[in-house]
């Protein structure tokens, strides 16, 4: 075994050099002739039924209401039922041509399985699963007195999607559905302050990626990785040490920085036409794919980066009197970077 081994140590490396000078320009030409096919002949949602988990608030509002423009059904789940009524009135009012609301904590195995079933009760199939639902973590590993406060991070963020996912598999199998699934950048930026956070992305990048052989053509899996986009998140809501949903400007301030916020409307109009098209992966805004490729080409420039702007202080003794938050309190381009519904209420009101 161990000739096994060093036969292929040896060998590996240059087959797949060569491997790829023959296939990838080929393949890649493939992809792109593909992509144009895809372009056109695009998913038609009309009449179909879609289900939003985390669906009363950001990317997930915005998706609803970029499925009811396509006058697709959708079932609408959070824990929040009053405000989730609020956006399934505004997803009739645009075109949807039945909504149900769904109140669920998809930490909630249960939950989950009810989800599906009072969605299939209703509308007698389900077409697409978008599994949105997530919550942050801003604190130091650390700073954790008791750290299991943070396991609503990993119950949400990845338990959810899994018990949704496996609940619903039968049902998208049936109509060779799709899942959307919203991961993060994060889940391969090391971003300080929020680990869990990130571990929690990158664990259902790699669990849908295995779903992908699992289920093979049967369902269609795409998933997104976005960047900072305008949302409860980036309006400084986070899960303390504490384990309690705070909201903390300052906080909000150190973790996005000197990074562009996108604007919602945008990223969900880009997930779905791209979902509708096909695509494996959506990335939002698409210049965060670099991001990937700084990290496996230099990760050590990715760790020096987020170690100088998230984590060295300058001046103060404040847990918040980093390099990047000085430069934005200095500078002022807040105004610039992120958009004005997510500024705190005292720049709001200067």
């Amino acid at each position: 075994m161990d000739l096994i081994n060093g036969f292929l140590n040896l060998v590996a490396p240059p087959f797949t050099f060569f491997a790829l000078l023959l296939f990838l320009p080929p393949w890649i030409f493939f992809k792109f002739c593909l992509g144009i096919l895809r372009s056109i002949f695009t998913e038609n949602v009309y009449g179909k039924v879609v289900l939003i988990t985390g669906a009363s608030s950001g990317i997930g509002e915005h998706l609803a209401y970029e499925y009811a423009s396509r006058r697709a059904c959708l079932a609408l789940s959070a824990r929040r039922e009053s405000r989730l009524r609020e956006v399934a009135n505004r997803c009739r009012q645009i075109g949807s041509p039945d909504v149900i609301v769904i109140r669920a904590d998809v930490s909630n195995a249960h939950d989950c399985k009810q989800l599906v079933d009072q969605t299939v009760h209703h509308f007698h199939r389900l077409d697409h699963l978008v599994n949105n639902a997530g919550i942050a973590q801003v604190c130091m590993l650390e700073d954790a007195d008791d750290i299991t406060n943070l396991r609503p991070v990993m119950d949400i963020n990845f338990w959810g999607s899994v018990y949704t996912t496996k609940f619903a598999a039968p049902y998208l199998r049936n109509s060779r559905g799709r899942i959307i699934v919203l991961s993060s950048s994060a889940s391969w930026m090391p971003v300080p302050r929020m680990s869990l956070y990130n571990a929690s992305k990158a664990a259902l990048f790699q669990f849908y990626e295995t779903l992908r052989v699992e289920f093979g053509s049967d369902i269609g899996i795409t998933i997104v990785t976005p960047g900072f986009i305008e949302s409860e998140l980036t309006q400084g809501k986070f899960l303390s040490h504490e384990g309690k949903m705070i909201v903390d400007y300052d906080a909000r301030d150190v973790q996005v920085n000197l990074t562009p916020v996108g604007r919602v409307a945008g990223c969900a109009r880009g997930i779905v036409k791209r979902a509708m098209r096909g695509d494996r992966y959506v990335t939002e805004p698409r210049w965060m794919k670099m991001t990937y490729v700084w990290k496996v080409l230099w990760p050590e420039a990715v760790e020096w980066t987020n170690q100088l702007m998230c984590m060295t202080k300058v001046g103060g003794e404040s847990r918040h009197d980093t390099f990047g938050k000085k430069i934005l309190d200095i500078t002022g381009v807040q105004n610039i970077l992120y958009p004005e519904n997510i500024q705190s209420s005292e720049m709001k009101s200067d």
